[in-house]
């Protein structure tokens, strides 16, 4: 009987599914046509799309800083290694060995998906600025950023795309069609940025969003994702049958990958989580200083200055133009 040969215009992924799922005949044609240089050469293709929006996203954001900087505004060198480390971990998470290795065990998926929507995500928040975000903030058409990055907006939409793409048909749908993976990775990435903006600053918040409010924010968002770990680590059932195949690749059955990926999904949530708690405190403690200096810097001027103001400074990071301005200004004029 022979053998019908299977379409090489499948995509990488759907193909090494296909040649794990085939009969044994099946199997073996797949072994002598897929070769490493040609099953790489596939991935390579998949990854190419994320490297070259990277370096357009670079390049944008290197021409705004150097713009900032001619105007006597630089943007701070920490927010720029923030930036270029964000879209290292996004390429690194997106391209091979990565990307073949999440086809086939779900924990390296999971990896992949906690890099892209959690820790880049986070990073090029942090490397965001209102400065940086001026040009973008002014055109009508994105005015809508303030309303998407408001915090009762941007949590819950946050949560509902990370607990709507884990469930288990939808999750394997992303798995067998490539451009349904690459939405679920550009949504876990930009509702990832998004979710992290409200404790940055880089955008106009809300008065009551203060110290106090930003950490039970963080404990909200790690609580959502701690929910969705303990449901992967123990879940007495598969819940994503298609990387059953990788037991025989990888030695890991599928009950253990998938707590393996529900404990990696949980230990991260809390190096995360303490993490930002140890910034938010010296943070806030910065701005408390930072904030007193301008109340009094102006008191000297012979002149109130509302704490608020002085506050909504500091937050935007705007505090060096007004103590620039307070400074300027005579005593009682």
């Amino acid at each position: 009987m022979s053998i019908k040969p299977l379409p090489r215009s499948v995509p990488a992924r759907r193909y090494a599914h296909a040649c794990a799922d085939a009969p044994v005949g099946r199997r073996a044609y797949c072994a002598a046509v897929a070769t490493p240089a040609t099953i790489g050469s596939l991935h390579l293709g998949e990854a190419l799309p994320p490297v070259l929006a990277m370096a357009g996203w670079w390049l944008a954001y290197r021409l705004r800083c150097r713009t900032l900087a001619r105007r006597g505004r630089p943007v701070p060198r920490w927010r720029q290694a923030c930036f270029a480390a964000g879209a290292l971990l996004i390429v690194a998470a997106l391209a091979p060995p990565a990307d073949r290795l999440g086809d086939q065990l779900l924990a390296v998926h999971m990896a992949q998906h906690l890099v892209l929507g959690d820790v880049a995500a986070l990073l090029v928040a942090l490397s965001l600025s209102g400065a940086v975000l001026g040009p973008l903030l002014r055109r009508r058409s994105l005015g809508g950023l303030r309303w998407v990055s408001h915090p009762l907006v941007a949590f819950p939409v946050w949560a509902i795309d990370l607990y709507v793409w884990h469930v288990p048909g939808l999750y394997q749908l992303a798995q067998r069609d490539d451009l349904v993976h690459a939405l679920q990775h550009v949504m876990f990435f930009g509702l990832g940025l998004n979710m992290w903006m409200p404790l940055f600053g880089a955008l106009p918040l809300p008065e009551w969003f203060g110290q106090g409010a930003r950490l039970g924010y963080v404990v909200a968002v790690r609580l959502a994702g701690m929910v969705l770990a303990n449901v992967l680590i123990f879940s007495g059932s598969v819940l994503y049958a298609r990387y059953a195949a990788g037991e025989a690749r990888h030695g890991v059955g599928a009950l253990t990958d998938q707590r393996i990926a529900g404990s990696i999904m949980m230990i991260e949530g809390m190096v995360i989580a303490i993490a930002l708690f140890t910034w938010l405190f010296f943070r806030w403690d910065a701005q408390t200083e930072r904030r007193q200096s301008l109340v009094d810097l102006a008191a000297e001027r012979g002149f109130e200055l509302p704490e608020s103001r002085a506050a909504r400074a500091v937050a935007s990071g705007q505090d060096e133009a007004l103590r620039h301005r307070v400074s300027r200004r005579s005593h009682g004029s």
